[in-house]
């Protein structure tokens, strides 16, 4: 059978609808259940895990990687369950379920407060307290999905459908997700099974990498091979400090290896250095959605383009003041430093790299600034994978380094 995740802020009867889902379809409803497991197994606490599904990161974050083990944990769990079908899953944590496990019906509820105040009052929340609980849930979802995606809670491409009340009742709601789960299309297939296989394999991986003091690395799997971006924090810049990288990235690798390899299931490793262990290359991707700058990388590597990544403004700069690359792909919406502060200060400290724009959510002000600042090309999400790799291939001769 299928799964269905719902989404929503605070206060806007998702609640009611996801009950009355699984009660139709005698699913088993899972909530708060889930930070229950991953706490229980993993011997942290619900506040930590939930901290963590709010986008937040504490002072002291960088060093202790409270929030990168809290999102393993909560992926482990959430792999765990996966394995069976018949469930509703309710929350942020549904973000998380890979895409491609075809046989999920990804819906959001959403409704502006217009309706969702009078359901606090309702519940016997008071009118200031509501208004901050709207507020404050509706930031943290915010933060949330731009950390996942560089997308904003409601972008429609996250969701096969989405349910605005009261403009649809609970009655309506309740059988359009009805109708839409039991459509031939969300079966289970084998390709979709097996999307769940990887990610329970893909998340133990990473429990075993997590426990051997690599919390960074971004883990993928395909039946028995798994391939393993190693990333850590940079800091330093010039010759001395690229070569104790260099040499502390040959032994992650080793580490990455041996234990990836000792996790049952797994035959065969390839490893690659990510942020914070670059070695010299032609481009840098910098794109704040992790799955998609990872998988991006890969579909260019085939195509002879080595590059490097970086998840954030700041992580991009940094690489930049190591060893600039010739080519930089840059999104534009991204958490912190946007990419239009980070073209400005590449085409002034860094006037010879060539930067391309590759972005889902710009305007046509945002191009023309684009241009304005230097950018060698504009391109919009998403992106043909020829032309991105025919674009970064001009740019690269611009800068005088050939194909």
């Amino acid at each position: 059978m299928s799964i269905i995740s719902i989404f929503s802020g605070v206060f806007c009867s998702a609640e009611e609808i996801a009950r009355r889902v699984a009660d139709e379809l005698d699913y088993t409803l899972v909530g708060e259940e889930l930070l229950d497991d991953a706490a229980s197994r993993f011997n942290t606490t619900t506040k930590k895990l939930a901290r963590a599904l709010s986008g937040e990161r504490g002072l002291f974050d960088g060093m202790t990687h409270e929030s990168d083990k809290a999102i393993i944990y909560l992926k482990a769990a959430l792999a765990e369950r996966l394995k069976a079908d018949d469930l509703v899953y309710l929350g942020p944590a549904t973000h998380l379920i890979p895409r491609t496990i075809g046989h999920v019906l990804r819906v959001a509820i959403v409704s502006d407060r217009s309706y969702r105040l009078p359901q606090a009052f309702a519940a016997g929340v008071a009118a200031e307290e509501a208004t901050t609980r709207i507020q404050e849930g509706d930031r943290e979802l915010s933060q949330w999905t731009h950390q996942l995606f560089g997308l904003g809670p409601w972008d429609p491409s996250l969701y096969d459908i989405k349910i605005p009340l009261p403009q649809k009742s609970i009655d309506e709601a309740v059988a359009l997700i009805l109708r839409n789960v039991r459509k031939d299309t969300l079966r289970p297939t084998d390709r979709s099974v097996k999307a769940v296989l990887d990610f329970l394999l893909a998340c133990r991986v990473s429990l075993a990498l997590l426990e051997r003091g690599h919390p960074y690395c971004d883990v993928h799997a395909d039946g028995d091979s798994v391939s393993v971006v190693i990333n850590k924090k940079t800091g330093g810049a010039g010759k001395l400090a690229r070569t104790v990288r260099a040499l502390r990235y040959e032994q992650a690798e080793e580490e990455v290896r041996e234990t990836a390899l000792a996790v049952d299931g797994v035959e065969s490793v390839e490893t690659r250095p990510g942020a914070g262990f670059r070695r010299r290359a032609t481009t840098l991707l910098v794109d704040d959605e992790r799955d998609y700058v990872m998988t991006l990388s890969e579909r260019l590597q085939l195509r002879n383009i080595d590059s490097d990544v970086a998840y954030d403004g700041e992580q991009a700069l940094s690489a930049l003041e190591e060893e600039a690359p010739r080519v930089m792909v840059l999104d534009l919406r991204m958490p912190g430093m946007d990419g239009i502060e980070v073209l400005r200060r590449v085409k002034r400290d860094h006037p010879d790299v060539e930067v391309i724009i590759v972005t889902g959510h710009g305007s046509e002000k945002d191009e023309q600034m684009a241009r304005e600042l230097g950018a060698f090309d504009y391109l919009k999400k998403p992106v043909d994978i020829t032309v991105l790799a025919a674009t970064m291939k001009r740019a690269q001769r611009k800068a005088g380094g050939g194909d």
